[in-house]
């Protein structure tokens, strides 16, 4: 199990359009790890980008760190869940070791929060991962975006890219929602609790 690597899935649509979108702010932090860690992703057969390596944190001195795969679907939102199986299966990556990073709107923006299992809040990426993969018992690590203020629709509201104020903030929180990964990864569930749920 120790040796097993660790899959993390930045949830998001595909192309230019959607890159700079509260939807994509998943995506936005697996472009951070990968930076990191020295991780360049590329098309894959598998319906992903993908990358593999190993994080830079957790590790000693001649100890490498934990091995990851760093992945982001090709294809849409709410088909998120064939991508993941897909390299979770080549991969041998069994389900406590996936990590999906994904936008919620019912976090204020720039907040942080992390959780096994549970609902799906409406978000039809994690609805896709849950139909396909069986189980709900997968790590998410949710980035707060916000609410629509006004009579806004909610699907319109995340699929635009974030307000003049917000950008000013927005690498600051990529940057936090990547450390939140490689701690959960480092030190589990309440270590990344401890630290970003009082923010």
């Amino acid at each position: 199990m120790a040796n097993e690597p660790w899959l993390i899935f930045g949830l998001g649509n595909p192309g230019p359009t959607y890159e700079s979108t509260r939807h994509n702010i998943g995506q936005m932090v697996v472009a951070e790890l990968a930076s990191r860690a020295g991780i360049k992703l590329g098309r894959s057969k598998l319906r992903a980008n993908v990358g593999t390596g190993r994080l830079p944190v957790g590790s000693r001195p001649g100890v490498p760190g934990p091995r990851i795969v760093l992945a982001t679907s090709t294809g849409y939102m709410n088909e998120s869940g064939g991508p993941v199986r897909q390299v979770m299966d080549f991969y041998s990556i069994p389900v406590e070791r996936i990590i999906a990073i994904h936008d919620d709107v019912d976090l204020p923006f720039d907040s942080i929060r992390a959780k096994v299992g549970g609902g799906e809040g409406g978000h039809n990426g994690l609805r896709s991962m849950t139909s396909v993969l069986g189980t709900k018992d997968y790590a998410r690590i949710r980035a707060g975006v916000g609410r629509p203020a006004g009579r806004q629709d909610t699907a319109d509201y995340v699929l635009k890219p974030f307000s003049k104020e917000e950008r000013t903030i927005l690498p600051i929180f990529v940057s936090d929602l990547a450390d939140a990964v490689e701690l959960y990864i480092s030190e589990g569930l309440l270590a990344v609790q401890q630290k970003y749920h009082s923010r």
